[in-house]
């Protein structure tokens, strides 16, 4: 069971992730931002799985995650001047207008989705996903306004946590930390992807998905 939880998140990333790239062969790119919009009201009452399940960029960036360290060329952390996190917000506006800028003076469609595509997986070679998901993704800002807000999100239960450390460790986008006076782990709803990754690796099972 615990297996075919493991599994299945994985099979929905690689059908969305073929599902985009049916839509930039057919160059219906504007549809894949259509999805992009549906999955702000959704982050609303389920979190953001778009993020966690439909993104392609994560998707990719997992195996580039995973190669980069068996490399050890992934050593550095994210750069002091994103730390803001306004960048994600200067990267949504500066994304919108070239595409508007280059449709109207060069009457020809930016290649947008595919430049981020490329870009997060360059990043996610040196830097961990985190630095991408949190600091540089254009649809970052949107999704963590909508997502804090989730009705059903991953959540905590304190009572039983033992402080172990392994559910922060594996979180993609550093939605989790233990802390360090009561050592209990901690979701912040507008970081987490609602994956399995911290549940399915938390020994003693206190991480459901339900109301927060």
């Amino acid at each position: 069971m615990k297996n075919r939880a493991k599994v299945v998140p994985h099979v929905i990333r690689v059908l969305f992730l073929l599902l985009f790239f049916v839509f930039i062969f057919k160059t219906k790119s504007m549809l894949w931002l259509l999805i992009f919009l549906f999955s702000l009201v959704i982050a609303i009452f389920f979190g953001r799985i778009y993020c966690g399940y439909i993104c392609p960029m994560n998707t990719l960036m997992i195996p580039v995650d995973w190669l980069s360290k068996k490399a050890n060329i992934q050593k550095l952390e994210g750069p002091k001047w994103l730390k803001n996190g306004y960048f994600t917000w200067i990267s949504l506006l500066a994304s919108l207008l070239l595409m508007v800028l280059t449709k109207v003076i060069f009457h020809i469609e930016f290649p947008l989705l595919i430049f981020w595509f490329v870009l997060s997986v360059l990043i996610t070679i040196r830097y961990k996903p985190e630095v991408f998901h949190n600091l540089i993704c254009p649809l970052a800002g949107p999704q963590k306004l909508f997502g804090r807000f989730a009705i059903l999100s991953r959540k905590v239960n304190e009572e039983g946590c033992i402080g172990c450390k392994l559910c922060e460790k594996v979180c993609p986008s550093h939605a989790i930390e233990v802390s360090p006076e009561k050592s209990k782990a901690s979701i912040n709803t507008g970081l987490c992807f609602q994956c399995t990754e911290c549940q399915n690796i938390c020994p003693v099972n206190v991480i459901p998905y339900g109301r927060g």
